[in-house]
């Protein structure tokens, strides 16, 4: 069997600190690759802000120098609100030969009691639970810890950030950024250069 991966996200934009998480438990759980999964319409949060088209392209681009990693469009392919329990159950039937672990952060295992299904889930796909600082994992349902270094940034935070034309160098991959600015996504433009010559250097 080949041991399968997937994390899922708006990924709006993606970042570092998703590339950090894919890395650290396709090593701690000797994983064969990781599939990234955007999210095509989110069943319990806003839309995302950026076109899908573009999502897609960005997760391309980040995860374009890493062989384990793979882009799964499959949430693309369907209308409708996009639940785990139906994708996984759409994976399975076409990758009979993958055993999936599904990645989330310790700030959502509270919540799985609450997903669609979950039951039936669980006995489809090992979850595993990315450890974060204030949250401890704890869930009726049996969650592979992972420990994942902290990466305080967020998607949100970098969006903010394009919009008032802060720094956003090293939080996301260079093409990332230079593919958001190219196509003015969150109202962002063109990186002015944070070094200040003087004329006499």
């Amino acid at each position: 069997m080949m041991k399968v991966g997937i994390l899922g996200g708006t990924f709006d934009p993606p970042h570092n600190g998703h590339l950090i998480i894919a890395q650290e438990v396709l090593s701690s759980l000797q994983l064969n690759e990781v599939w990234f999964m955007p999210t095509n319409t989110p069943p319990h949060k806003a839309d995302a802000e950026s076109r899908g088209e573009d999502r897609l392209e960005m997760v391309k681009l980040a995860i374009a120098d890493n062989e384990c990693f793979k882009l799964q469009p499959i949430e693309f392919e369907r209308s409708g609100p996009s639940y785990t329990y139906d994708t996984i159950a759409i994976l399975k039937e076409k990758y009979p030969n993958a055993e999936f672990y599904f990645i989330i952060g310790a700030d959502m295992v509270e919540f799985l009691p609450k997903w669609y299904r979950i039951d039936e889930l669980v006995h489809d796909v090992h979850f595993v639970g990315v450890k974060r600082p204030k949250f401890k994992i704890v869930s009726r349902y049996n969650v592979i810890e992972v420990e994942v270094p902290q990466f305080d940034m967020s998607s949100s935070e970098l969006r903010r950030r394009f919009k008032n034309n802060q720094n956003t160098k090293y939080f996301l991959p260079d093409a990332v950024r230079e593919y958001i600015e190219e196509k003015n996504l969150y109202g962002s433009s063109e990186s002015i250069s944070p070094c200040k010559r003087t004329a006499d250097r």
